[in-house]
């Protein structure tokens, strides 16, 4: 069963084209220190930035990343921007109006960052899609959707990632034993996008059983009753 949820999830979070494999490990990244000398944030399809051409003002202009990934503006074919810094995009866009400028001088300034959310499923009182409220951790984010249900399997809770490289992976993370022990709590940071699976307890998954394949496949309804008067 444990296997079989976790190649259901990988399989949900396929895009078009190959269907990518789980690796076999699942890469655990630090947590944020936000320090000088942290790799700068590189842009992601819905983020926003301000473009100001110095030497042409008329070309100002606030681009969108596309779904493709690239940005439009006049005077420029599509330029990519996913998965480029802003210094990136500023210069690739520099480049690109250096046919049409004698002085393609610009800056680029980030304005808006598209929503940051994961996919909170299973077990969960309200599972759903919700925003990343900073650096949380698989916990949190349970706690974000509700917290368990009794049916829950707290030392079971899989964490599947989407890699920059488009392979899916995967990892089954004991928060029981985080809350009952801190020092043994192993948790990874969250990502955009990353989707957090409460599995069922076995009983739980029993009685799913027999509901979807016992009582709802029988013509009658399911139920015991007894007749006092004929002694049954």
């Amino acid at each position: 069963m444990r296997y079989s949820v976790l190649a259901a999830g990988c399989a949900a979070l396929a895009s078009c084209g190959t269907t990518p494999q789980p690796s076999a490990t699942f890469l655990q990244a630090p947590y944020q220190t936000y320090t000088p000398a942290d790799a700068p944030y590189r842009l992601f399809p819905g983020d926003e930035i301000q473009v100001t051409v110095f030497s042409a003002p008329e070309l100002n202009e606030t681009l969108t990343v596309g779904p493709d990934g690239r940005v439009h503006m006049p005077l420029t074919g599509p330029v990519m921007a996913i998965d480029r810094t802003v210094a990136d995009v500023r210069q690739a866009l520099s480049a690109a109006l250096s046919t049409q400028l004698i002085d393609p001088t610009l800056s680029v300034t980030p304005v808006s960052f598209a929503s940051q959310q994961i996919f909170v499923g299973g077990e969960v009182s309200a599972p759903g899609l919700y925003d990343l409220p900073g650096q949380i951790d698989p916990l949190q984010a349970v706690i974000l959707a509700g917290g368990f249900t009794d049916r829950s399997r707290v030392s079971q809770v899989v964490v599947m990632r989407r890699l920059p490289g488009g392979e899916a992976t995967a990892a089954v993370f004991d928060l029981k034993a985080g809350i009952s022990r801190p020092e043994l709590a192993q948790f990874t940071p969250l990502q955009r996008f990353d989707v957090v699976y409460v599995l069922k307890t076995p009983i739980a998954q029993q009685n799913l059983l027999v509901q979807q394949y016992v009582r709802n496949a029988l013509p009658v309804d399911f139920s015991l009753f007894y007749d006092i008067r004929g002694g049954n």
